[in-house]
């Protein structure tokens, strides 16, 4: 596991850096440094937004007696997703956008319940539960 997010954290800053060198070829610098700006501050706004919706919902769902456990699943996308976001390059901000964006969202969420499925089959809930 160390490795595979060594290699993540090593790879993905490359090939981030390779594509917005070459979107500055095709556009220009500062419209490359816009981008990288712009997607940044329009990520955190609505990471921030959906979040705030999220935890309404969460609030709703405790004082109704109901474990939330749906809407804690959006609130770890939104979370995930705002991280991607604030971090510069194209594909994480693609893959932050869908993590933020309500709709697109259902995707992961329906890996993460698989996962948790398995592990709830195996009855394995260590550290190692993301392998």
């Amino acid at each position: 596991m160390l490795f595979k997010l060594g290699l993540l954290f090593t790879v993905t800053p490359i090939v981030e850096l390779f594509i917005l060198f070459q979107l500055a070829k095709i556009t220009s610098f500062w419209q490359t440094i816009a981008i990288v700006i712009f997607t940044g501050i329009a990520g955190a706004y609505l990471a921030k937004s959906e979040g705030k919706i999220i935890i309404t919902r969460i609030k709703e769902e405790l004082n109704q007696g109901r474990l939330p456990g749906n809407q804690l699943l959006n609130g770890l996308c939104v979370l995930i997703g705002g991280a991607l976001l604030l971090t510069p390059g194209i594909i994480t901000d693609i893959l932050g956008f869908t993590l933020v964006i309500p709709g697109v969202r259902e995707f992961y969420k329906s890996i993460i319940k698989r996962k948790f499925k398995k592990v709830i089959d195996r009855g394995d809930f260590d550290i190692r539960f993301f392998r």
